[in-house]
């Protein structure tokens, strides 16, 4: 017996013969009907009346099926929502592409990488021995989705000590990486009304592409020589995402003015500022700029993360938001993963909290110093070359001469000699006429490593 439904806008054919039990047989055709995709992932089906009154069958038939596959993984239901139908791995995306492993290059001077060879291993060791020999057999249990109550404490105390951060352990939630953070607080902010967020243009393409799929369109505001045009932010944007402290990719920092223009903004409007301190922790000719979030905190949602000063393997980074938004990013986080893994939240609490974290950051801070000068050296080789932002961060940006080399040779030319860079134009919203240039890491390489690693990039303009 073959019967269709039509009352969700959905028109499918069903085949329901070959069994007695109308159960069982609505549960395999609908199960048919998603593994050869005739329902795709997202599809909303209609409601357990609606489908009952199609189909000629008892509501509770029709209820048992739904949650017999829900059981199963191939629906998904959500009060107020409705039942939608869940991706299959073996189905192919439909609009995002399949992850791609990354290159490993024998010269990375990508962005945002630190050195992996000075991670603190033997101060990271002798935290661990204290936490598996302090601590209570209660730090083996499930977590907390808010995150280790040591860790937000220790947090709170660095961010207001460094950073000029508001915070205390209650408006932290640690998130497993910034990008999740990113997906999250998008997500609660969609679920709450927000349309659309402002971004930076050019920014951090990663981060746009999550603050879409948690929920939100995307509209871009300029950035000239002192940040981000907040004057152009469009009215019906509902949260503005920044890099204020160093600006992503240009290197410039938010002008004060913007600084408070911005804040007003989000006083007036009820938006909210989302400020990405990915490398605040690195200033070189001065005292670190304070974070945004210090003038406003009841509008700023101020985030952080340890994959820039110690290794993006520990997955831990963490947000101090508005008191508001607690309870709803604590409740999207235990929805998406439960809770960030409990251990490393320890160990870097005691890091924190015995200032051990402070040296390592201190010691890389000289580091970074002279290889950014290093890369400066040589930059001011190349006639018409140029370098942008302040002495700050882990990359650079190199516009190129009018003269010289395209970002397709460069690319070219370092893809060759197994050299890691990242093009400027991709950062884009529009990359069509947009200056061409070169983002260069100057931190992932070990000391060693790190001139032949400027020898194989600059030999492209040679």
């Amino acid at each position: 017996m073959t019967r269709s439904w039509s009352s969700s806008g959905v028109d499918l054919h069903l085949d329901l013969e070959g069994t007695s039990k109308r159960r069982a047989g609505l549960e395999a055709a609908l199960r048919a009907a998603i593994q050869d995709g005739r329902l795709p992932a997202g599809t909303l089906l209609p409601s357990t009346r609606g489908l009952a009154q199609d189909l000629g069958l008892s509501r509770g038939t029709v209820t048992a099926a739904y949650d017999q596959l829900t059981e199963e993984g191939f629906l998904t239901t959500r009060p107020g929502s409705g039942t939608t139908v869940v991706g299959l791995a073996s189905q192919a995306p439909v609009s995002e592409p399949s992850p791609q492993v990354e290159p490993a290059f024998r010269h990375d001077l990508r962005p945002g990488r630190p050195d992996l060879s000075a991670f603190p291993t033997g101060a990271w060791l002798a935290a661990t021995r204290r936490v598996l020999t302090g601590s209570r057999p209660e730090i083996f249990a499930a977590g907390d989705p808010q995150g280790r109550i040591e860790l937000r404490r220790a947090l709170a105390d660095h961010l207001g000590r460094t950073r000029g951060v508001v915070a205390s352990p209650d408006r932290i939630v640690i998130t497993s990486g910034h990008y999740q953070g990113v997906r999250l607080l998008s997500g609660v902010l969609a679920a709450a009304g927000t349309t659309s967020a402002a971004v930076e243009d050019p920014g951090h393409n990663v981060f746009r592409r999550a603050v879409r799929r948690g929920g939100l369109a995307t509209l871009p505001v300029p950035v000239d020589g002192h940040g981000a045009r907040v004057d152009e932010v469009p009215p019906d944007a509902g949260a503005v995402f920044l890099t204020p402290s160093h600006q992503y990719p240009t290197g410039v920092p938010l002008h004060p003015d913007r600084r408070h223009a911005v804040c007003a903004w989000a006083r007036s409007t009820g938006g909210v500022i989302v400020e990405d301190d990915y490398d605040g922790e690195f200033r070189y000719e001065r005292h670190p700029v304070g974070a945004l979030q210090g003038i406003a905190p009841d509008h700023v949602v101020y985030c952080g993360t340890a994959s820039k000063t110690l290794s993006p393997a520990l997955r831990l980074a963490w947000m101090v938001l508005p008191p508001r938004l607690v309870p709803e990013v604590v409740r999207a986080k235990q929805d998406a993963d439960l809770y960030t893994e409990s251990l490393g939240q320890l160990v870097l609490a005691d890091l924190i909290a015995g200032h051990v974290y402070d040296r390592h950051i201190r010691a890389a801070r000289l580091r970074y110093r002279r290889r950014r000068a290093l890369l400066l050296e040589r930059a001011s080789a190349v006639p018409g070359l140029t370098v942008h932002g302040v002495p700050a961060g882990l990359h650079s940006l190199l516009t190129l001469p009018a003269d010289g080399p395209d970002e397709t040779e460069i690319l070219n030319h370092c893809a060759a000699r197994s050299v890691g860079i990242r093009t400027f134009t991709e950062l884009h919203h529009d990359p069509a006429g947009r200056p061409q240039g070169i983002l260069v890491g100057f931190a992932a390489p070990s000391e060693s490593a790190y001139p032949a690693a400027l020898d194989a990039l600059f030999s492209a303009f040679t």
